[in-house]
């Protein structure tokens, strides 16, 4: 599955700051994992398809971006 090869296997069990060089220069911040996925995602998803990507803090406190 291209989520896997994209989002699971670099981001999974890793230190962000340390282990994923997009976020040497990148604060990991919910907010920029999320513009991370979603521009991962859209390299292996057809165009269109991908709508938002949502993360979840906490069950009241979620990121939601759209690639705006």
């Amino acid at each position: 599955k291209p989520e896997n090869d994209v989002i699971m296997t670099p981001l999974d069990h890793k230190n962000l700051d340390k282990d994923v060089p997009y976020f040497a220069s990148v604060v990991s911040t919910t907010e920029n994992v999320a513009v991370y996925i979603w521009d991962n995602m859209a390299k292996v998803l057809p165009p269109g398809l991908l709508y938002e990507i949502k993360i979840y803090e906490t069950d009241k406190n979620v990121v939601v971006y759209r690639g705006e």
